[in-house]
């Protein structure tokens, strides 16, 4: 798994009150060709361009409002203290403000001068959103190829921390956080940029990226725009520079992380369409992996252990034979994306692994015990 950035940042941007909804064009009500999406979109797609400790960081967003509200992915601007836009007419400005983010959500809105003549997109409910539904993304991939359009379904919807999650105050879900996962190609540069409905209402921001796979994408719900909309909380872009700095530098794993362990607990049901031989050798790839990586992690070789549980845990999301097998090690894939370091990340992925295991003894204790190898 690989995101255009990692999701969880650890920085907060005060609350703030006030604030009005961004003026919206009239809502469609009849299906939109792609063609008829992208005609009526296309100008309020920006180029966004940020200097910063990591260099010049480039990535996508989208006007919301006539007044120069700009969404887009937080990882796009972080640390930076330079934030150029380019609108379609091929003009530069100058961000003025970050208005409000969302780093656990990866989310981020700003504000330029000079959109009065734009046609601001409008946000649909992204809590409608179901398995197949038709998407279209604009974005800039690479950095080059600007206001590309790529189509595709949305593939599924997951759940990293649910609601349930936060009520028992679980340490690595301070808030609700669920991803669209999309089949439409996107690639570095369309951080930030609009997923759109059939009747070109955005409905996500795309996000992440799986590099392992093919066509497997994410992008962030739209509604976890509404409330930075809602109640802003602007602040210069300097102070934000000065603010989020050491967060854009890049840091390497250092002994002293918490570890917050979440072990998943599944029901036997996640193993529907997997028979007795499946799991023998789904448990056999399993303690495999740990053989190997435990002694590594032991060692301090954080990464070379996350590596190895990697290469198991994708080859088990791409070929288990029970389909909720294979979603339990996409969710551990993106949960262990969100993670700032290896030793983090390893764990992770530890749980994923120690959460099957859980489960195929739940299955052992009803079914009996597996084949011999």
């Amino acid at each position: 798994m690989r995101l255009l950035i990692p999701l969880a940042l650890l920085l907060g941007c005060g609350g703030g009150s006030g604030g009005t909804d961004p003026k919206e064009p009239t809502s469609n009500t009849e299906p939109l060709t792609a063609k008829q999406i992208v005609q009526q979109a296309n100008s309020a797609i920006v180029r966004i361009e940020a200097t910063g400790p990591r260099g010049e960081q480039v990535g996508t967003g989208f006007v919301l409002d006539t007044d120069g509200l700009v969404a887009t992915n937080l990882h796009v601007i972080i640390g930076t203290h330079d934030i150029k836009i380019k609108t379609a007419d091929g003009a530069i400005h100058t961000a003025t403000e970050v208005v409000n983010i969302d780093p656990m959500r990866d989310l981020a809105l700003l504000r330029f001068a000079g959109a009065a003549s734009i046609q601001p997109l409008r946000l649909g409910d992204s809590s409608k959103v179901v398995t197949g539904d038709q998407i279209i993304a604009i974005g800039n991939p690479l950095g080059v190829f600007e206001n590309t359009v790529s189509a595709g379904l949305v593939s599924s919807i997951r759940t990293l921390c649910s609601a349930q999650d936060v009520a028992n105050q679980n340490a690595q879900c301070p808030a609700e956080l669920t991803l669209l996962q999309i089949s439409a190609p996107i690639s570095q540069g369309s951080s930030g940029g609009p997923l759109f409905n059939d009747v070109g209402e955005v409905i996500g921001v795309t996000t992440a990226i799986n590099k392992e796979g093919q066509l497997i994408n994410f992008a962030m719900p739209a509604n976890y725009l509404k409330p930075l909309i809602a109640k802003p909380a602007p602040v210069s872009v300097e102070v934000f520079a000065a603010k989020t700095k050491s967060i854009g530098e890049p840091t390497a794993d250092a002994d002293g992380v918490t570890i917050n362990r979440v072990i998943p607990n599944h029901p036997v049901s996640v193993l529907a369409g997997c028979k007795g031989t499946h799991l023998a050798e789904i448990t056999a790839a399993i303690d495999e992996a740990i053989r190997l990586g435990a002694p590594l992690y032991n060692e301090g070789n954080h990464e070379a252990c996350f590596r190895i549980y990697e290469n198991t845990v994708t080859k088990l999301e791409a070929g288990a034979a029970c389909k909720g097998l294979q979603t339990a090690m996409g969710d551990g894939l993106m949960r262990a994306s969100t993670m700032g370091t290896f030793k983090e990340k390893a764990w992770a992925l530890r749980d994923t692994f120690d959460g099957t295991l859980i489960v195929i003894e739940k299955w052992v204790a009803a079914n009996g015990a597996l084949p011999s190898k």
